[in-house]
């Protein structure tokens, strides 16, 4: 495994982290005893940055955590980020976001007992609460750090307005935003108010839920699974982006790895600020995608992979309108 420090105030961590969302149903059923091999698999070949929310499953995620950390006794090689402040309802449903003081620390509480851990080390609202300002959200991590509560605090699909004005109150270790070929909206100025600031990228959907994976085909999603309504799965959208992938197939072949393995790479290949989160609920999966560490981009590569995928040529938005409304990391202006 390679390291890499997350950004000018984080913590050192492996150069790719694992996304365990996947592992709590958003996907479709996953396997709880594959899920959890897969956790171990990952912190044994050296990942120590696991990714979670307190939302994914409404619990399921962080339980099914806990319950791989104690089964392995490997909470000290495991740096968790976790995501909080979506609110579900029983049936499953999304009512909104609260970012209220009040309502961090609440959230913290439950987090540290389904994690069955004294401390989380990075803690982020997973979206910015319209109805408060972000300053009074950060300000409510800043005081769980000064009681040990949580080591680092990090932002997530937040724009460059408000990363500034987060950071007026704390140092911010890292922003968590979608980053892909396919995504690439935090290149139109986010990363470069990051890199201003000695704020890391910990990138997620980085195979875009699958799309870009090379593995992916028409009519995969099932019920319950995200992507049954993403834009970019819709038909009239999907044949679009599959044409994509394989053209990056194609390049992916001449180099002698896989479509995702040259996705990853290229994500990483960005700057070592950025460390890409792999989605992986199952070690087969996890082992292909660990197998991107070792590809190495050359100009030449970069540039076919470029001609192959042009920026800005996915058809569909990375999620439905009404959610696309929400994310302050979309606002222009």
């Amino acid at each position: 495994m390679q390291y890499r420090q997350l950004g000018a105030t984080g913590p050192r961590v492996s150069a790719f982290g694992l996304g365990a969302m996947g592992m709590s149903g958003m996907y479709g059923p996953s396997d709880r005893a594959e899920s959890i091999a897969t956790l171990h698999a990952a912190l044994d070949a050296g990942i120590t940055l696991i990714d979670t929310g307190d939302f994914y499953g409404s619990g399921h995620n962080e339980m099914l955590i806990g319950e791989a950390l104690r089964a392995g006794a490997k909470r000290d090689a495991a740096l968790l980020s976790v995501k909080f402040g979506g609110l579900r309802d029983p049936a499953g449903g999304w009512t909104g976001f609260d970012g209220r003081p009040a309502a961090v620390k609440n959230f913290l509480a439950y987090s540290l007992q389904r994690l069955g851990v004294d401390h989380i080390d990075i803690y982020r609202p997973a979206r910015l609460d319209p109805n408060v300002p972000i300053e009074d959200t950060v300000g409510a991590i800043a005081e769980m750090v000064q009681a040990g509560y949580v080591r680092h605090i990090g932002l997530s699909e937040v724009g460059s307005e408000t990363i500034r004005r987060a950071a007026a109150v704390h140092p911010i270790a890292d922003l968590q935003i979608e980053y892909s070929l396919v995504s690439r909206g935090i290149e139109d100025g986010i990363l470069a108010t990051c890199r201003e600031l000695g704020i890391g990228i910990t990138a997620y959907g980085v195979l875009s839920r699958g799309l870009i994976s090379g593995h992916w085909q028409k009519g995969d999603a099932g019920a319950g699974d995200f992507r049954s309504v993403s834009p970019r799965f819709q038909d009239g959208n999907v044949e679009r982006n599959l044409a994509l992938v394989e053209a990056l197939r194609a390049v992916a072949e001449a180099k002698g790895v896989t479509v995702a393995q040259i996705a990853i790479a290229w994500v990483a290949a960005q700057g070592r600020d950025i460390v890409p989160l792999v989605g992986a609920r199952r070690r087969d999966r996890l082992a292909e995608a660990l197998g991107a560490l070792d590809v190495a981009l050359t100009p030449d590569d970069l540039a076919r992979i470029e001609q192959a995928v042009p920026k800005g040529a996915a058809a569909g938005d990375r999620y439905m309108a009404v959610q696309m409304a929400h994310l302050d990391s979309e606002k222009r202006g």
